[in-house]
């Protein structure tokens, strides 16, 4: 491994295998990727000092440096070695040099790793939930026990329990969340939302903070300028405190992926809140602007004030198109549907009970996750398309839009896509999984509801440890496997947990259908 660069924790991570030399596939170089490796080390470090002396000054520190070096989130190295001189500022003695884990034993690198990469996905969870001045105290402690157990020489059984912990633990971290979301903001409902973009002023905002888009809409109104979702974002629009603005009009295009291309001469103001933010193309780089923990070398941030000013103005001065704007999805669609969470899907428990014993509903499938760029994800799209007609698909995240503009109808006036949230919402579809095999009297694995779930970065990572933890089996995973998973570990969760990798749309139905 060179000593220059080293990161695998992505999905498309150089020939599935690493990312090395001078530059990641994501867009980082590789001075950022040493110094988030530096800043991992530093966490450890002061985690390590302050686990018997926790603190809310330094539980907002690991947190907040841990949802940092997520991928596509922070592309700034200033702000890196900022960050890592606060943590040194503490005095830590113990730092822990990640070119360490890196050099371990395969099998040990591997339940490391995700235990590593499961609290960064977490963390992300904690900061949003915190942001809403909502904590909890074992989510908190165990981010400090988890760095710790990462830097100590723990045997595979031990790091094994601890992965499984990282699971158990990020349940309580998305339950936190859930409630700060639905108690800030309302329970999700079903609503409609159109891809189409009225003329004038607007300002597209993307990732996931609810708390950005909120303020975002206050300090907008009676301006102007309509608002659109993008990305992760897009849930956003099913929260009735959210809803209730009028100028949150829709939402601006499809996955992360593709936003080099569309946001492209685009003529309106972007605000990143979150992950994912790719490398900015010249054509759009003077109108992003970035808040919370996302950063880009030369692009304007948003601090703690929220002052949205500059992005407001940026957005009158561009003016917006001269006429109404029809985007689509990537099947042609022109608007798309949110808001199925678990207090709507519950609601229809009775009917949606009925209809599996009448034989109208022969299967569930949870479709969703991350998407990305990788050739192959348009498998997503052929699955769902594919998909027995009485059949229902939930759905989450941004591997969504592989399929969210596709119109399949509905089961007695069920639509058969019910897109729950973001990807923390995978809670959603935890509470409706135990609430259905509750009805039916069996355990979750004897459902008729099968998991095909598409990864890119860390969140993926712990909501998948998540699944493990509650003993889901048969669970297909794409578009490829984990380049940080070793060949014994896979063996471990092939064994165990039934994992598979997806092959053809064609043949996982058929082996699926047919169990």
């Amino acid at each position: 491994m060179s000593d220059n660069m080293f990161c695998f924790q992505c999905e498309q991570t150089a020939s599935q295998a690493g990312c090395t030399g001078c530059a990641g596939v994501c867009g980082k170089s590789a001075s950022t990727s040493k110094l988030q490796d530096e800043l991992t080390g530093a966490l450890m470090g002061l985690a390590k000092k302050y686990n018997d002396n926790r603190n809310e000054e330094i539980t907002k520190l690991l947190i907040e440096g841990l949802f940092t070096t997520v991928t596509n989130v922070n592309f700034n190295d200033d702000t890196l070695k900022k960050m890592i001189a606060d943590i040194r500022s503490y005095d830590i003695a113990d730092e822990y040099d990640i070119i360490n884990l890196w050099r371990e034993n395969e099998d040990i690198r591997s339940l490391k790793s995700l235990i590593l990469f499961g609290l960064r996905g977490m963390a992300a969870y904690a900061y949003h939930a915190m942001v809403l001045d909502y904590e909890d105290e074992e989510v908190n402690a165990f981010i400090y026990e988890g760095l710790i157990s990462v830097s100590e020489n723990l045997s595979f059984d031990k790091l094994l329990e601890k992965v499984l912990e990282v699971g158990k633990v990020n349940l309580k971290c998305m339950e936190l969340l859930d409630r700060a979301n639905t108690e800030s903001y309302g329970m999700p409902e079903p609503t409609k939302v159109s891809l189409k973009i009225a003329k004038g002023p607007f300002i597209v905002i993307t990732g996931h903070d609810l708390k950005d888009i909120k303020l975002l809409l206050e300090q907008t109104k009676d301006k102007g300028i309509n608002i659109y979702t993008h990305g992760e974002m897009l849930p956003a629009h099913a929260y009735p405190e959210l809803k209730k603005y009028p100028h949150l009009k829709g939402n601006f295009g499809t996955a992360w992926q593709n936003q080099q291309k569309e946001f492209d001469n685009i003529p309106g103001a972007i605000l990143y809140t979150t992950n994912c933010l790719m490398p900015v193309k010249e054509s759009y780089a003077d109108r992003v602007f970035t808040t919370e923990v996302v950063s880009y070398p030369e692009m304007v941030h948003i601090g703690d004030e929220k002052d949205f000013t500059p992005v407001i103005e940026k957005a009158l001065a561009l003016g917006g198109y001269s006429e109404d704007v029809q985007m689509t999805g990537i099947n042609g669609g022109t608007e798309v549907m949110t808001g199925f969470a678990h207090n709507t899907v519950l609601s229809n428990a009775e009917k949606i009970i009925s209809e599996v014993k009448a034989g109208n509903i022969s299967h569930f499938f949870l479709v969703g996750g991350c998407d990305g760029a990788r050739t192959g994800r348009n498998y997503y799209t052929e699955f769902v398309k594919q998909s027995p007609k009485d059949s229902i698909i939930l759905t989450l995240a941004c591997g969504k839009y592989r399929f969210n503009d596709l119109d399949l109808g509905d089961i007695s006036g069920l639509p058969r896509i019910m897109d729950m949230g973001q990807c923390n919402d995978a809670y959603s579809a935890i509470k409706v999984a135990v609430a259905l095999s509750e009805a039916f009297e069996c355990g979750v694995n004897e459902l008729p509801l099968s998991m095909v779930l598409s990864w890119y970065e860390q969140k993926a990572v712990c909501i998948l440890l998540t699944l493990l933890y509650l003993g889901i089996k048969d669970i297909y995973l794409g578009p490829t496997l984990p380049a940080f998973i070793s060949k014994n570990v896979l063996e471990f969760l092939i064994e165990n947990y039934g994992i598979s990798p997806i092959s053809t749309p064609e043949n996982d139905l058929k082996k699926i259908l047919n169990k």
